[in-house]
């Protein structure tokens, strides 16, 4: 290209620019003006400024000076049209209203199930509970084993049970947590384990492969089911109602022996049959029973000696029933709007 050339180029685009600066409407337009003329990847002037190292030395100077000339002036015509541009838009927009509410900012609310998990903690604290943990990732001893599980039981299979090795698994229940705290502190024990635990189930309006639980442990000298019963009946009543009614149905656990489920009188009908309750009048709440002697076994105590009660509760469910949630996977959504009813 020639010095002549180039500078032909240039007196081109200034007198083409200030017609195509005006001719922008609005702001998007003026940014795609700016763009064409001066843009960094794209731009008139920008394709041109690459051209003048292929000047001949002796004229790079002048070509740059009228360069550097033209680049300005289309700049000031940029920004008085953006000022033009910006100002309309300030004086044609809605005014502000001071007087208007501001949004209101949402500032976190605890889960349902992390409140059901606070209540059934604080209830049975005042009874003396304390709090233990136990791993997420259990050996299959602690899980099944030392738990009476014979070594055929269904729940030990793949299409029940998530290993992750060949002794290790989610654990499905957290009863595990039993085992290991008599195996660390003597009795008397009164415990309560909430945690997660892991099923091989669908994910489907009322089932899920990961969800919360609550087990209590009681062992001492002279535990008897009477105070099972007086301790679990206390607890509804004061989770549910003082007026609440209970019941207890013969179950099969393991670990336990008798053992016992444990329904409530349901809240929406009383008793009288509905939906909730599938017509029966009561709502399953729990699974309970006294603690197998093979179980205190596997934990190094004599079950001649000592004996104990345990229970498992699902608060997912708890949850569910206490605020008519008609799909438990709304609980894992993490939707602030449904999470925001729930906000103290």
């Amino acid at each position: 290209m020639t010095l002549s050339e180039f500078l032909a180029s240039l007196d081109a685009l200034a007198a083409e620019a200030p017609a195509r600066i005006e001719a922008a409407a609005d702001l998007d337009a003026w940014t795609e003006v700016r763009n064409a003329l001066v843009g960094r990847q794209s731009g008139r002037l920008t394709d041109l400024l690459a051209n003048l190292i292929q000047l001949p030395k002796e004229d790079r100077r002048e070509g740059g000076i009228r360069a550097n000339t033209v680049k300005v002036a289309i700049e000031e015509a940029l920004e008085a049209r953006r000022l033009a541009l910006a100002a309309a838009a300030a004086t044609g927009g809605p005014a502000l209203d001071p007087t208007m509410p501001a949004r209101e900012r949402w500032r976190g609310a605890v889960h349902p199930v992390s409140l059901v998990i606070d209540e059934v903690v604080e209830i049975f604290r005042e009874l003396g509970f304390t709090i233990a943990l136990g791993p997420e990732a259990e050996h299959a001893w602690y899980n099944f084993g030392a738990l009476n599980f014979p070594p055929d039981h269904p729940a030990m299979d793949l299409h029940d049970t998530l290993y992750v090795g060949d002794e290790q698994v989610l654990r499905t229940h957290t009863s595990p947590v039993q085992v290991r705290t008599l195996q660390q502190y003597p009795p008397p024990v009164r415990v309560l384990a909430p945690g997660n635990v892991y099923r091989s189930d669908p994910f489907d309006p009322s089932h899920a492969p990961m969800f919360s639980q609550i087990e209590g442990l009681v062992v001492d000298e002279g535990v008897s089911f009477a105070d099972l019963k007086a301790t679990l009946s206390h607890f509804a009543r004061r989770f549910f109602g003082p007026t609440t009614k209970t019941r207890f149905r013969p179950s099969y656990f393991p670990f336990t022996e008798p053992s016992a489920e444990m329904d409530v009188q349901c809240g929406v009908c009383r008793g009288a049959g509905c939906g909730v309750c599938k017509q029966s009048g009561w709502v399953e709440i729990l699974g309970s029973g006294m603690v197998h002697p093979a179980v205190l076994e596997a934990a190094g105590l004599d079950s001649e000696k000592y004996t104990g009660w345990a229970f498992g509760m699902g608060p997912a469910r708890t949850a569910i029933s206490r605020h008519g949630i008609p799909d438990i996977r709304i609980l894992y959504d993490s939707d602030v709007r449904f999470l925001d009813q729930f906000a103290r």
